[in-house]
């Protein structure tokens, strides 16, 4: 069993080891592949499932433990069509268990004007248990009100809701709508967030993209999501906030923090971090996985391989991504 260590605890992805008490300094990081931008890991009865960008496939590996990835045999479960507006640029897939279904999530193109025009988001259903077996079905593109990338999903107060990364005149803006079944968005479909600071435009670009839900343990709600250009070393997560009895529908509710919350680390060996998402072993422990870069300059590229890393909450219920923060 391997483990890793970071933030002064040993922890293993079994969910069989312990905290240490002592501080363990932190360590380069190893990546899972060689490559897997746009990583996205699901946790279901202690099987993990890991897919990520392949551009002409949408591929899941699964494992009981998520340091041994690497022997997991990659499954093709769908290829798009030959023509039509998801034949091309299949990105960002994330794979979700709702209503005792799986559901695939992905960004997909038309062949034929494969540009930032034509990319929406788009979603497959599967009732087998396993989500590497049985049939997806295609349920077609959401009709979001902009073209854009990167659809995630979450449950809050009994209300289900959908976000996106939307292209928005020059620049990328999340937006959040209802969504009445998996495959259906409702009304209001609301801007909340817009790039504003420095960070946010690094690379030539004014881009929040990658939304990902996570909910701390004061029932606190959070969106991290990933700005600047990708082909950017500054390319980092922010963070955005709301209170648990707040309306997320309305863009007052939303609270950006004025500081990157993960950032290139030479010390870590990653450059230009984003595009995360969230994971709990079975025992609890929340970890963080992400993709990045071995170097600085290495662009936007298939070299952007996927990292795992726990992290911890602080005493104001925040998340903290940074060792040694």
């Amino acid at each position: 069993m391997r483990a890793f260590f970071a933030l002064g605890v040993v922890v293993t992805l079994n969910g069989t080891a312990v905290a240490q008490a002592h501080k363990v300094v932190a360590q380069r990081l190893t990546p899972l592949l060689p490559s897997g931008p746009d990583p996205w890991v699901t946790q279901r009865h202690g099987v993990y499932y890991f897919t990520s960008t392949e551009g002409d496939r949408i591929s899941l590996r699964k494992t009981t433990d998520m340091t041994r990835l690497g022997e997991a045999r990659p499954i093709v479960v769908w290829r798009p069509p030959a023509q039509g507006p998801n034949s091309a640029s299949i990105w960002a897939p994330e794979l979700h268990y709702l209503d005792g279904k799986w559901f695939l999530y992905y960004t997909g193109a038309d062949k034929a004007h494969n540009d930032d025009a034509h990319r929406h988001v788009f979603v497959l259903e599967n009732d087998s248990p396993d989500p590497t077996q049985g049939t997806w079905i295609d349920k077609g593109m959401l009709k979001t009100h902009y073209n854009g990338i990167d659809g995630t999903v979450f449950d809050h107060a009994g209300k289900r809701y959908f976000v996106y990364s939307a292209y928005v005149g020059d620049h990328s803006d999340l937006i959040i709508a209802p969504m009445p079944t998996p495959w259906t968005l409702g009304e209001p479909q609301v801007d909340i967030a817009q790039p504003t600071y420095r960070w946010e435009m690094q690379g030539g670009r004014k881009i929040m993209e990658a939304p990902e839900f996570l909910q701390g343990p004061t029932g606190r709600l959070f969106l991290t999501y990933s700005a600047s250009a990708c082909w950017s070393d500054s390319y980092a997560l922010g963070l955005l906030q709301a209170e648990p009895s707040a309306d997320l529908l309305k863009p007052s509710s939303w609270h950006k923090s004025s500081e990157p919350v993960l950032t290139s680390s030479p010390a870590l060996g990653v450059y230009a971090p984003g595009h995360n998402g969230f994971f709990k072993t079975p025992d609890g422990q929340d970890w963080i996985i992400f993709h990045a870069n071995g170097g600085p300059d290495w662009k936007c590229t298939p070299r952007r391989a996927p990292y795992i890393k726990p992290f911890h909450w602080n005493a104001q219920g925040r998340p903290v991504f940074k060792d040694g923060a």
